[in-house]
């Protein structure tokens, strides 16, 4: 992106395994679902079946806890070719309202470094599901001060992101998002000739993963943990010599 300094009028975060845990809840519960299933199918099948019926589910329902609470029971009912019963749909309910009200768990780091920030930077929540629940993890995540816009979208894609930038009035160039998802916070941005930082997380559900082909050649920075940001970002505006 060349070494001259950079101006940005907001940063924004994706949140969801950028700023607090997101994904474990779902690899948990998945294991619960299969426990469930495993007397009428394979651990592969129940796995595949889940899969593909979120991701026909999710033009229906969007995403997040809710639509995953039903895509389960769908599947659960498919499987079993209705054999499923009351009670055994109402421990996948009881599953995803365990998923709802567990304590948001910060990353290491955050709580430090996004007030920190803040100070600095106006700052930019962008996340993608249910509205209801995005706002309540917000909320009890106690950051939610700390964010002048917070926007929550069903889809993150190149319009979106445009869409955003363009109510917002803010120049493409002096934009910069930073996430966990090359598919959904990194590679949109740079369509638009904004910037984005990467920030790795341990586990990425498979439907945000991208393979090679299609990161090659795409110009993004890279910083290894939440921690990072501040010296990376003064550094990217020239606030500090390097």
């Amino acid at each position: 992106m060349g070494n001259e300094p950079l101006q940005f009028d907001v940063v924004a975060f994706d949140a969801d395994d950028t700023l607090w845990h997101n994904e474990p809840l779902f690899t948990t519960t998945e294991n619960k679902f299969r426990k469930l299933l495993e007397p009428y199918h394979s651990q592969f099948w129940i796995d595949k079946r889940l899969y593909e019926t979120e991701i026909k589910n999710l033009a229906v329902f969007g995403y997040g806890v809710k639509g995953f609470t039903l895509s389960m029971i769908e599947t659960a009912i498919e499987l079993t070719e209705g054999r499923i019963q009351g009670n055994e749909i109402q421990r996948i309910i009881n599953f995803s309202k365990e998923m709802l009200k567990t304590p948001v768990q910060l990353l290491p780091d955050v709580a430090e470094i996004i007030p920190e920030l803040a100070r600095q930077h106006t700052l930019m929540v962008i996340t993608k599901g249910d509205l209801f629940e995005q706002e309540s993890k917000l909320a009890r995540s106690g950051l939610a001060d700390l964010f002048k816009f917070v926007e929550i979208v069903s889809e993150k894609n190149a319009e979106t992101y445009g869409e955003i930038l363009k109510r917002h009035r803010i120049a493409p160039e002096r934009f910069v998002m930073i996430g966990n998802s090359l598919k959904s916070d990194i590679l949109p941005v740079l369509s638009l000739n904004a910037h984005a930082i990467y920030i790795h997380y341990e586990t990425t559900w498979q439907h945000e993963q991208v393979g090679s082909e299609e990161t090659d050649g795409a110009s993004y920075h890279r910083v290894d943990t939440v921690s990072d940001l501040p010296e990376y970002l003064n550094r990217l505006t020239g606030s500090v010599a390097g």
